[in-house]
């Protein structure tokens, strides 16, 4: 169980990384002019997201097992996040925020998929409980996820429109 709770921690502490990342990206959108979309949505996935990390330790204190496959699925979730973060550079952000003039970007991951990091993001919610065994917790995320990330990809693909 300490293994688990410290690899939440770890993710934890990556997300506060996200964070930082995505405020200093944000403040250089708004100071290019970027425009907001779908604010409405955003915290309700910053509850869905604590969640999954507060529901996967409440719920893998009941099961107490390690699931290596799933842990090597949240490592590979991880490096493919950087890798979307690295490449969008200061276009990335946590937010749906368009930069008039700003290129679209379509190289990295995006030249494969149009959003890769949902991808990461499915594959984290799915796997990450899993690796502690909670299983419930995985089921529950990945269906609420599923509906955000309905309303997040249309808003994101009638933002994107916008760019070049």
């Amino acid at each position: 169980m300490r293994a688990f709770v410290a690899l939440i921690l770890l993710v934890a502490v990556e997300r506060v990384a996200e964070l930082v990342v995505s405020k200093r990206n944000l403040e250089w959108s708004r100071a290019n002019g970027g425009r907001e979309f779908g604010a409405g949505h955003y915290p309700v996935m910053v509850a869905l997201h604590t969640g999954l990390l507060a529901g996967a330790v409440l719920e893998a204190r009941t099961r107490r097992r390690w699931i290596w496959p799933a842990f090597w699925v949240v490592v590979v979730a991880q490096a493919l996040r950087w890798w979307c973060i690295t490449t969008l550079g200061k276009q990335w952000n946590t937010r749906v925020v368009v930069v008039p003039g700003a290129p679209r970007i379509v190289g990295g991951p995006y030249r494969l998929v149009p959003h890769p990091n949902y991808v990461a993001v499915i594959l984290e919610g799915a796997a990450l409980p899993l690796v502690g065994g909670a299983w419930i917790t995985a089921g529950v995320f990945s269906a609420a996820n599923a509906l955000l990330l309905r309303t997040r990809i249309r808003v994101e693909n009638e933002a994107l429109r916008g760019l070049t």
